[in-house]
C-alpha cells in the first residue's frame, strides 16, 4: 500500500483508543471516510466487526488495517505510532467472504444479514432447541437436540467456533465448520466440516414451545422459524496485515496453544 493512499482513521470510543487516534492525527494525513480509499481502525475485535458491517452495509467496501487497542485483537495489527506509511507499504491483504444467514421468523418476517465470524442458532429458554438440519436441501440431521448450533467461517474458526469445540480452519481454505453447541442427540456428533460453497438450513422444531433465536455476529434476530446459511461472495472483504503477524499465521499457531 503506498503511502499516496487517501486513508480515513475511525477509532472506537474507550480512552486508549480516542487517544491514541489523537496521536496519529497529529503525526499523518487523514480524510473523510467518505473520500478514503482505505481505513485505519482502532480498537479491538468488536469495534473491527463494526466497522466491517458498517462498509457492508453501506456497499462501500475498502481494505482495512486494523491496530489493537482492546483485548484480544486477533482481527489487528499491533498498535505502534512510528513508521505507519511503511507498515501499510509492505502490508499483506486477506479476502474473507462473509456468511450471509436469510432468516425467517414464526411471526412471518424475514431478514438477511451478514456475518463475518459465524451464524449461530441458540435456544431463548430453559428447553433444549430442536433443529432440523438440511445440507445443499437433503437433511442429515432429522433432529438435532442441543443448546444451539453454529456456521463459522474460517476467519471466525477459532472465536465462538472454538470455544464450542469446534475445528480451526485455516485462512483461504474455502471451508466452514458446522457445529453444535452441548449437542443431546446425536450425542456423539460433534460437527462437520463443509465446502463454503454449501447452502446449510435449519429448520426450528416446535419454534413455539422451544422457541430459538438467530445471531449473525453481533446482530440477533428472536423466535425464528427457518434459517438458510451460505457464504456471500458478492462483498469480499479486505483485512492489511503486517508481514510478521498475519491472520493466517495466527490462525496456525491457536492449534497449538494448550
Amino acid at each position: 500500500m503506498s503511502s499516496e493512499v487517501r486513508r480515513a482513521l475511525v477509532a472506537s470510543p474507550t480512552q486508549a483508543a480516542r487517544a491514541a487516534e489523537e496521536r496519529l492525527r497529529a503525526a499523518y494525513d487523514f480524510v473523510p471516510v467518505e473520500e478514503a480509499e482505505m481505513i485505519i481502525a482502532l480498537g479491538g475485535d468488536g469495534y473491527m466487526l463494526q466497522t466491517l458491517h458498517s462498509m457492508l452495509e453501506s456497499r462501500r467496501i475498502l481494505p482495512i488495517f486494523g491496530m489493537n487497542l482492546g483485548t484480544v485483537g486477533f482481527l489487528m495489527n499491533e498498535w505502534r505510532l512510528d513508521g505507519l506509511d511503511q507498515r501499510l507499504a509492505k502490508a499483506k491483504s486477506f479476502k474473507v467472504n462473509p456468511l450471509r444467514m436469510v432468516v425467517d421468523t414464526v411471526d412471518g418476517e424475514q431478514f438477511s444479514i451478514p456475518a463475518i465470524n459465524e451464524v449461530s442458532l441458540l435456544r431463548e429458554t430453559r428447553q433444549t432447541a430442536k433443529l432440523e438440519v438440511e445440507v445443499n436441501g437433503r437433511t442429515v440431521l432429522p433432529e438435532l437436540v442441543c443448546d444451539g448450533v453454529l456456521v463459522a467461517t474460517p476467519a471466525g474458526s477459532t472465536a465462538y467456533n472454538l470455544s464450542a469445540h469446534g475445528p480451526i480452519l485455516p485462512l483461504g481454505s474455502a471451508l466452514v465448520a458446522l457445529t453444535p453447541i452441548s449437542p443431546f442427540r446425536p450425542r456423539r456428533w460433534r460437527g462437520a466440516i463443509l465446502p463454503e460453497a454449501t447452502q446449510i438450513r435449519f429448520t426450528v422444531l416446535n419454534p413455539v414451545k422451544r422457541p430459538v433465536s438467530a445471531v449473525a455476529d453481533q446482530r440477533e434476530v428472536r423466535d425464528v422459524a427457518r434459517v438458510e446459511v451460505r457464504i456471500d461472495r458478492t462483498a469480499p472483504l479486505t483485512l492489511l496485515f503486517d508481514p510478521e503477524h498475519t491472520l493466517d499465521d495466527r490462525i496456525a499457531a491457536e492449534q497449538f496453544i494448550a
